[in-house]
């Protein structure tokens, strides 16, 4: 039952003129009810925006109390809720009588909904003389025929019980009765809540009563009997048994609202293994079944919490949970398979790869908007499961492996990640691997994918069936060498092909005499002259179609101007020839490796050609050339140790890194301590908010309006406070801002330091950035020094530096208006940011995305570089991704990516280079990127503005 009070703000047009006094009076006496019904709704308008007008009571009392118009006698509950009822001694006023008297007789009303409205108004008031003869009317509806009129009769019960137990001493014993007798559904439900709030012993008497039929009952009876259930649990113990068999039936419910709450109570009751799969096997159902994606992730999340409490619990649910993936939501998705890959074993991992590569081929016919989005999640769930469970490995690697040749970027550069590690962890499946990799290798798109491939092929490929295979699908992939020759040819042949048509129009016609420039003859039959211009035209136009015509994939990419993949390439066919040397004969190793001295010429020759988007860069081309000499001076230990050893070991080094880094952080995490041993003692019944036993329902609802929040503390508030306007300024004005999410709420205190009375005094607030001004201030009369509060809420729509300015103005004796301009108000951009976590491909991903990039360079005072680090991430709140033993040692030079996530969703990402030589100051530059350009200029000034105040 609500019990507190709640207000309206109804907004009043200034430009609308206001009635004044004697038109109020005028329209109640001699309008009609029409008029009255306008009247009324304006006189309402104006007492909420804060003028009483009092003396229009007595009007309204003679003129329209007497009214049978339903609509008029509503207005009039609005009207008694808010207006002044008691004289400044505190007395009732005695024309209350009157209206005592017209109350009694609408709650005695044939009209049934004339008394059910009577009744939920006295709800509302507070005044015990009014209540007190409007008792006996109110106990007598609760036998009224209709149901409308029961139903508000136990809530006006309960409301006059509460505030003034002594008008009403017997109600819990009625209200009791009356829930024994009551039939409708309805009635019983409000009575059961009253009952439970005005005397909970009565309640569980009456629930163990009933509680064999609570699965039959309506859905907010059942609410109500799982809050009670709730509240009853947590002062005793006696009844536990009986609740948690009720709870357990009240799982298979129809509404969703009830399975979810009796789930929530049934885990708080009790952590038996039983009740903990039950709970959770109810919240999947939940998930599969709700249609809205806020409550799917809400659910998940309690989910979630579940499993973290109890491990292994909720292991043989796996793949309930993966039926959420029918869901079209990415959020959902992702979440769901975060959560299932934490629970899957050996004993269910088979099932689980299974269903993901059902998932992964549905992927190639769905038309799902974000369907790429979702592969690519598939392929990196099945790469954790095959890496941490290897007798799955050999199942999925082939099946992953037909995605190399994926037009989607992203999962083909996992597929080949996924591909190397199990190549280096699981030697036993090199050899068909290789042999898959090779069949898919001409259907490869991506350069990434391709580079990936070739360092497989160049590490692991070491027979000479493996190393002859590889060197077949390169060349096919590189197409006719050398390169330059065959594009030379294909152009030569283009031309060709044009002359030969040109000599063909101009031998059907003949050639005029006397001109010196060649002539072309024109569609029209007419002759045009061909210029050194349109010659070069011709030939621009012919080599752009050799660029355009159809290359193998390998080939393609080094013309496009990926002289990377070039790079790549030499190293890989350097390491094959190197390993062909040592396996073959003579004969046949000297010409591999001519062969192989022949494409890395060709792409540098190519690169310096006209064939070719840009030309070959500085570093591409030493890279190759270091190869040709390896090649070409032939293999030495040193040589081998580098090429043929050292890479691999560097990689399987760089693997165990990683596990072990991952393996620290699960440890840590473990292993955390919750809470520290100095930690103060809290007992609850000596809380200073309730005075007794603190509610976690109550706190959740507190947190979640911001009023349970160590913001609200006076220290804390004398610390927020913002100086508007200076201390000899006629009238001085300071604000307290608060931030909540996504509104800001300012506390504006004004304060009049003149003798005089200021009137019309008004606030008057404008923005900046994604800010809106939600409701303007009113209009007040201040007297001399007096003072005011002033609230004004903000929404705030996005992550930028919002600025609030503004200006205050009054009229005074001598002067029709003053106007005081008030200082700016910078709202931070911290208050929005909070650090989150991506890994290295999310992060490139978006880094080559974002179009918006702001580059702050490093001034400051700080003198260690990792301290300059922890400097900035405690400043803009970010999140360093760089693992800490990258960040180990003191080379004089770092380099950090950094991540943070806004409460709206953006992403801001930074990448950090510094570098200190000796004695000197730290040098480097710090890049923001973001979607949006706000959040990269506010961040890079919160970054410019932390370094002047580093220590």
């Amino acid at each position: 039952m609500a019990t507190d009070l709640c207000y309206t703000l109804v907004y009043q047009d200034d430009a609308t003129e206001t009635p004044s006094l004697q038109e109020f009076q005028k329209a109640f006496e001699k309008g009609s009810d029409d008029t009255r019904i306008e009247t009324m709704k304006k006189l309402l308008v104006i007492m909420l925006n804060g003028d009483p007008m009092e003396k229009l009571l007595l009007h309204v009392i003679r003129f329209v109390l007497p009214s049978r118009n339903k609509q008029l006698k509503k207005l009039l509950q609005f009207y008694w809720e808010i207006c002044p009822k008691t004289k400044p001694d505190g007395k009732l006023k005695e024309e209350f009588i009157l209206v005592c008297n017209a109350l009694m007789n609408d709650l005695q009303h044939p009209n049934e909904y004339i008394r059910g409205s009577t009744l939920r108004f006295l709800c509302k008031i507070k005044e015990a003389e009014i209540l007190e003869p409007l008792v006996p009317s109110v106990r007598a509806c609760l036998e009224h025929r209709h149901s409308y009129v029961r139903k508000n009769a136990v809530f006006a019960i309960g409301a006059i019980f509460k505030s003034f137990d002594h008008l009403f001493p017997d109600a819990p014993e009625v209200v009791q009765s009356f829930l024994l007798t009551e039939a409708d559904m309805t009635c019983r439900r409000n009575a059961f809540v009253v009952l439970c709030n005005v005397d909970q012993g009565l309640a569980v008497q009456y629930l163990l009563q009933v509680i064999d039929s609570v699965p039959t009952f309506d859905e907010l009876l059942q609410l109500a009997v799982i809050e009670l259930i709730r509240k009853d649990s947590k002062i005793s113990s006696t009844n536990k048994a009986a609740y948690i068999r009720c709870l357990s039936e009240l799982l298979a419910a129809a509404s969703h609202s009830v399975k979810y709450e009796a789930a929530s109570i049934l885990l708080y009751l009790t952590t038996s293994p039983a009740a903990v799969k039950a709970a959770a096997g109810c919240y999947i159902e939940l998930i599969v079944k709700e249609s809205d994606n806020n409550v799917k992730l809400i659910v998940l999340d309690r989910l979630e919490e579940i499993r973290n409490k109890h491990d292994r619990v909720l292991d043989d649910l796996v793949m309930d949970i993966l039926q959420v993936l029918s869901s079209p939501d990415i959020e959902v998705r992702r979440k769901a398979i975060r959560i299932a890959l934490e629970m899957v074993s050996s004993r269910n991992v088979q099932e689980v790869v299974l269903f993901l590569k059902k998932e992964l081929s549905k992927t190639q016919d769905d038309s799902y908007e974000k369907n790429n989005e979702y592969r690519q999640l598939l392929i990196q769930s099945i790469h954790t499961c095959a890496i941490k469970f290897s007798e799955v490995a050999a199942n999925v690697v082939h099946v992953l492996m037909e995605f190399l040749g994926d037009s989607n970027n992203p999962a083909a550069v996992d597929v080949v990640s996924f591909v190397r590690e199990v190549v280096e962890k699981f030697p036993g499946l090199r050899e068909s691997i290789l042999e898959k990799l090779l069949e898919t290798f001409v259907d490869m798109k991506s350069g990434k994918v391709f580079r990936g491939a070739l360092w497989i092929i160049g590490e692991y490929c070491e027979s000479i069936k493996e190393i002859d295979d590889a060197w077949r699908q390169i060349r096919q992939g590189l197409g006719e060498i050398p390169l330059l020759a065959s594009e030379q040819k294909l152009l030569d042949a283009t031309e060709a092909a044009d002359d030969e048509e040109n000599t063909d129009d101009t031998s059907s016609h003949p050639v005029p005499s006397g001109g010196a420039a060649p002539r072309r003859i024109l569609a029209d039959g007419t002759y045009a002259t061909e210029s050194a211009y349109t010659e070069s035209s011709a030939s621009t136009s012919r080599l752009e179609a050799v660029r355009a015509a159809k290359k193998p994939p390998l080939r393609s990419l080094i013309l496009a101007g990926d002289y990377f993949l070039g790079t790549v390439l030499s190293t890989a066919i350097t390491k094959l020839v190197l390993r062909y040397n040592k396996i073959a004969d003579v004969a046949a190793a000297n010409s591999r490796k001519a062969e192989a001295m022949l494409i890395m010429t060709s792409i540098l020759r190519i690169g310096q050609s006209k064939f070719v988007a840009f030309e070959i860069d500085e570093d591409s081309y030493d890279r190759i050339m270091q190869e040709l000499r390896v090649v070409g001076t032939g293999s030495n230990k040193d040589i081998d140790t580098v090429y043929l050893h050292d890479t691999r070991e560097v990689y399987s080094k760089q693997l165990q890194a990683e596990d072990k880094r991952l393996a620290d952080a699960k440890a840590e995490s473990e292993s955390s301590v919750k809470v520290q041993v100095d930690d103060a003692i809290i007992f609850r019944q000596f809380s200073k908010k309730s005075g007794g036993s603190a509610d976690e329902y109550d706190q959740d609802l507190s947190r979640a309006t911001g009023t349970l929040d160590d913001k609200d503390d006076l220290m804390s508030k004398l610390n927020r406070i913002v100086q508007l306007t200076g201390f000899s300024d006629k009238v001085y004005a300071e604000a307290v801002v608060n931030v909540h999410q996504y509104d800001i709420l300012m506390d504006v205190l004004i304060v009049n330091q003149t003798n005089e009375t200021l009137q019309n005094l008004t606030v008057e607030f404008a923005t900046l950035g994604d800010l809106k001004l939600v409701d303007r201030p009113t209009t007040h009369n201040l007297a001399p020094h007096s003072f005011l509060t002033v609230k004004a809420p903000i929404k705030v729509s996005s992550t930028e530096t919002g600025v609030i300015f503004g200006n205050i103005v009054y009229d005074s004796h001598g002067s029709t208006e003053n106007c005081v301009v008030l200082n700016d108000i910078h709202i931070d951009i911290m208050d929005y940011i909070n650090p989150a976590y991506c890994n290295e491909t999310q992060f490139r991903s978006m880094w080559t995305e974002f179009e918006w990039e702001n580059k702050v360079n490093v001034n400051t005072n700080v003198g260690d570089l990792r301290g300059y680090l922890q400097h900035i991430m405690d400043s803009t709140n970010m999140s360093c991704l760089t693992p800490k033993k990258q960040l180990e040692g003191d080379c004089g030079f770092l380099s950090a990516n950094m991540y943070a996530r806004s409460i709206f969703g953006e992403d801001a990402l930074a990448n950090l280079s510094i570098e200190k030589n000796g004695d000197g100051p730290i040098t480097g530059h710090i890049r923001i990127r973001s979607k949006t350009q706000g959040i990269a200029l506010s961040l890079g000034d919160k970054i410019t503005l932390a370094q002047k105040t580093a220590a």
